[in-house]
């Protein structure tokens, strides 16, 4: 029996004080962006274009317009920030840095909360990152960030004529039992010195998209960073550099390069329910 008063399992409740720290976390961040010459926007809870931004369909909660077309609840807020402004807003603004506090929402009953912000047409992902790195100090926290390139896991599926899956679903045993040399250090690699290393003996095919990760990765100011080169993640629109901000198994913030009409753009997701415990505990 569900009674009134229940609330699905994953949706969101803050109240009193949790509700003052979520809000002037907001606040802060919000600030600070505000600083970097970002401008807020709030898009629709309800969205037409969903499943071009999430790899499992299934995650989505989805239903049918007055005429019949398929709607799905937010699952991610990306494309359609850069949509709205490309398209629907064009002609009034020509703005490119955009922030907004908003709820994601999944499969069955799941919301999360977020910050996040996109640049529109701006291709240095150095940039974003150390705008999100300034968050982290401003909050005063110090975890893991995870910096790969979605390019390299696909020209290795090419080289090698391994199924993507295999990266998609994180199969690195899979990968080590190949025995390929080159490959096996590449799956070591940890740090900006290893992947230094580890360019001299890839193939010419790989060694572009590995310099161009070393390179960006040298012009990150933070000292808790990884590298991995082989990670791939979950969302269908990056396509270059990205990265993940880690805290145990919580992640706190992922973001990275994109191309949406017709330009590159980059953009990072702030996930308050995280943030919000981290920094409690």
């Amino acid at each position: 029996m569900i009674f009134e008063h229940e609330i699905p399992n994953g949706s969101r409740l803050y109240f009193g004080k949790k509700a003052k720290q979520k809000r002037e976390l907001e606040y802060k961040i919000s600030n600070i962006l505000y600083e970097n010459d970002f401008e807020e926007i709030i898009t629709p809870n309800f969205s037409y274009s969903q499943h071009q931004s999430i790899q499992h369909g299934r995650k989505l909660i989805k239903f049918s317009d007055k005429d019949n077309e398929q709607v799905s609840l937010r699952a991610d807020s990306t494309l359609d920030v850069v949509r709205i402004i490309t398209r629907r807003l064009g002609r009034t603004t020509s703005h490119k840095k955009w922030f907004y506090i908003q709820p994601i929402f999944t499969y069955p009953s799941n919301e999360e909360y977020q910050i996040g912000c996109e640049w529109i047409s701006h291709d240095n992902i150095a940039d974003i990152i150390n705008l999100n790195v300034k968050i982290l100090n401003e909050l005063d926290i110090k975890p893991v960030l995870q910096i790969a390139n979605i390019k390299i896991p696909r020209l290795i599926s090419k080289e090698l004529d391994i199924d993507i899956e295999v990266f998609k679903n994180g199969e690195i045993a899979q990968l080590f039992e190949l025995k390929n040399e080159w490959l096996t250090k590449l799956l070591e690699v940890k740090d900006i010195t290893d992947l230094k290393e580890v360019i001299k003996v890839v193939p010419n095919s790989i060694k572009d998209e590995l310099k161009n990760l070393y390179n960006k990765a040298l012009e990150v100011n933070y000292d808790n960073l990884i590298i991995s080169p082989l990670y791939y993640g979950s969302l269908k629109y990056y396509d270059g550099i990205y990265y993940r901000v880690i805290d145990g198994n919580s992640i706190l913030s992922r973001g990275g390069m994109y191309s949406s009409e017709g330009f590159t753009s980059l953009g990072f997701a702030l996930y308050t329910d995280s943030l919000l415990k981290i920094l409690e505990d």
